[in-house]
C-alpha cells in the first residue's frame, strides 16, 4: 500500500533571507503564480525500496484541440524525454506536463494519453502528443520495480490545483538527489516589467543532477557542513534536471525555446556539473494560444533574467524542503539543514574540505 504522509514544513530560500535577484516574485512563489497553471502530485513511497512518484503540470484547458505555444531546450540529451521531437517541430504542446522516474515513463505517457482520451472535447482525437520528462531516482529508489502507475498518473492530474505548491521530496522528487543533498521538486516565480506592461513567469524543476552546491557563490558540500563524509555520487547515468517554465507574456514557439534556454543554463549558477550521463532539459510554454503580436525580442532581457532567477530558486528551494531519506540498499542522502546554510553563509562554517 502506498504511503502519502504529509510533507513537513520547511523554511524556502526567501523565509531564510536568501533572495536571488531584483524581480519581485509572485503571491506563492510558484509556477502557479502564472494564471490558469496548476500542480499535482503522487508520491509512490513503500518501504524500504521504493522512493518514487509522479507531478504533474496542468496548464487549464490544453489540448490538440487547443494547443499552447512552446518550446524545448536540450541541455545534455542523456535522457529519456517523451514528446520532446514534436514540441521541436511544431512549437505547440498539447497535454500537460508529466515529470516522473525513467523507467516509468513509458507507462505514465500511456496514462496520460488515456486521461486526455476521455477529456471532453477529446471524442474525436486520432493523434496526441503526451510530454513526459523523467530523471533517475535509482539511486534512493527500486528503480526496476517501474512503481508508477496509471492510477498515480490520474491523481496527479485529476488531483491539480492553484496556489502553493508542494516542494521536496514529494511526487516525481520522491527519491531524487542533487547537488550532494537529498533534492526534490522545488518552484519559484517572478512578475518582470517586459517593455511596458508586467507579466509573470514561473518554473518548476525536478533536480537531480550532479556537481558541488553554490549559494551566492559560496560552494557547500555534506562534509564542509558538518554532516559526515560527502555521499557518494550516484553513477553517471542516473544524473539529470527537468524544468518547467511557465509565463502568461505573449511568447511565440521560437520565443519560449529561447526562454527554455536560459533555464537551463541557470543550472549552471548552482553548481550543476552537466555530465555524460545528465539529461538536462527544459519546457517552457505560454499561457496565451494565439500571441498575434508577441513582445519584442529586444524587449526579452527581463524575462530571460527572470528565469535564470526563478531556476536558481526553485532548485535551492527543492534542496531546502527536502528531507533526509534512507532508501533502497539502505542508501541515505542528507538533507541540506536551513540552520548550517545560514551559518555557512554567514561565514561561521568551515570551507569544504
Amino acid at each position: 500500500m502506498d504511503q502519502q504522509p504529509p510533507p513537513p514544513t520547511r523554511r524556502r530560500a526567501r523565509d531564510l533571507g536568501i533572495v536571488i535577484g531584483r524581480t519581485p516574485a509572485g503571491p506563492f512563489g510558484a509556477i502557479t503564480d502564472v494564471p490558469g497553471v496548476r500542480v499535482g502530485h503522487k508520491t509512490v513511497r513503500r518501504d524500504p525500496d521504493v522512493r518514487s512518484g509522479v507531478t504533474a503540470v496542468v496548464p487549464d484547458a490544453v489540448g490538440p484541440r487547443t494547443p499552447l505555444p512552446a518550446g524545448v531546450f536540450t541541455g545534455n540529451g542523456y535522457g529519456k524525454v517523451i514528446g520532446t521531437t514534436q514540441l521541436t517541430e511544431l512549437g505547440a504542446l498539447e497535454t500537460p506536463i508529466l515529470l516522473t522516474s525513467t523507467l516509468s515513463a513509458f507507462r505514465v505517457a500511456d496514462a496520460l494519453v488515456g486521461w486526455m482520451l476521455r477529456r471532453p472535447g477529446c471524442e474525436e482525437t486520432l493523434s496526441l502528443n503526451p510530454v513526459v520528462g523523467e530523471c533517475n531516482d535509482g539511486f534512493l529508489s527500486d528503480i526496476r520495480s517501474r512503481p508508477v502507475r496509471e492510477e498515480h498518473v490520474r491523481a496527479a492530474l485529476d488531483g491539480a490545483s492553484g496556489g502553493p505548491v508542494a516542494e521536496g521530496c514529494v511526487g516525481a522528487g520522491t527519491g531524487t538527489v542533487a547537488l550532494g543533498f537529498k533534492a526534490g521538486i522545488g518552484t519559484a516565480s517572478r512578475t518582470p516589467d517586459v517593455g511596458e506592461r508586467r507579466f509573470t513567469v514561473g518554473v518548476l524543476v525536478q533536480a537531480n543532477f550532479g556537481g558541488t552546491l553554490r549559494v551566492l557563490g559560496r560552494t557547500l558540500t555534506p562534509r564542509s557542513l558538518g554532516l559526515g563524509p560527502d555521499v557518494a555520487a550516484p553513477v553517471a547515468e542516473t544524473g539529470s534536471c527537468m524544468i518547467v517554465v511557465a509565463t502568461d507574456a505573449p511568447l511565440d514557439a521560437r520565443q519560449l525555446t529561447r526562454v527554455a534556454r536560459r533555464a537551463v543554463f541557470a543550472l549552471a549558477r548552482t553548481g550543476a556539473a552537466y555530465s555524460h550521463g545528465s539529461g538536462d532539459y527544459a519546457v517552457a510554454f505560454g499561457t496565451r494560444p494565439d500571441p498575434r503580436t508577441p513582445v519584442a525580442d529586444s524587449d526579452l532581457g527581463a524575462l530571460f533574467e527572470s528565469v535564470l532567477d526563478g531556476v536558481e530558486e526553485a532548485v535551492l528551494n527543492s534542496l531546502l524542503a527536502a528531507t533526509t531519506t534512507t532508501g533502497v540498499h539502505g542508501r541515505t542522502v542528507p538533507a541540506l539543514p536551513a540552520d548550517l546554510l545560514l551559518d555557512a553563509l554567514a561565514g561561521t562554517a568551515a570551507g569544504p574540505g
